[in-house]
């Protein structure tokens, strides 16, 4: 018993950096009105994990995301980005009660630079924003209005 928890905890920090993870992580219920999903998010709270998000990952399971909080309020023009990120990725930008306020269809930019990559403004205030594969809340009839149960 004593060297299974040792090969536990290298298998979970494997995973972690994996994933360029040592995120917290939580369960976030999105409620459609007509229906409740579950999702697995990492969180991503402070600037330098929210500047790199979901870049250099290869896949992203089905029922995953990334949830990034800020401190305060965020302005309409603030914006996400896709430089490095190599899977399609949809946006939900998140008041702070949880509403969705505004999803954006986000695609990969391997560009050189930052300039070469086309920014996703929010263009409404937000609190948080939840990324998910791309085709997510289609999928799912979760749209602007509907609510997510923030951590």
């Amino acid at each position: 018993m004593a060297l299974i928890v040792p090969l536990a905890s290298l298998a979970t920090t494997a995973l972690a950096e994996q994933n360029g993870s040592g995120l917290e992580r939580a369960r976030l219920i999105i409620d459609s009105g007509e229906r409740r999903y579950e999702l697995e998010v990492e969180i991503a709270r402070e600037p330098d994990e929210r500047a790199r998000g979901l870049m250099s990952r290869e896949t992203l399971p089905a029922d995953a995301g990334m949830l990034f909080v800020y401190p305060r309020e965020q302005s309409p023009q603030g914006a996400f980005w896709m430089r490095n990120t190599l899977i399609p990725l949809a946006i939900a930008f998140l008041g702070s009660e949880g509403e969705i306020r505004a999803i954006k269809r986000m695609v990969p930019c391997s560009g050189e630079r930052a300039s070469d990559c086309p920014t996703y403004p929010a263009g409404v205030p937000f609190r948080a924003a939840l990324e998910v594969n791309d085709g997510y809340f289609v999928a799912r009839g979760i749209e602007v209005g509907d609510r997510v149960d923030l951590p």
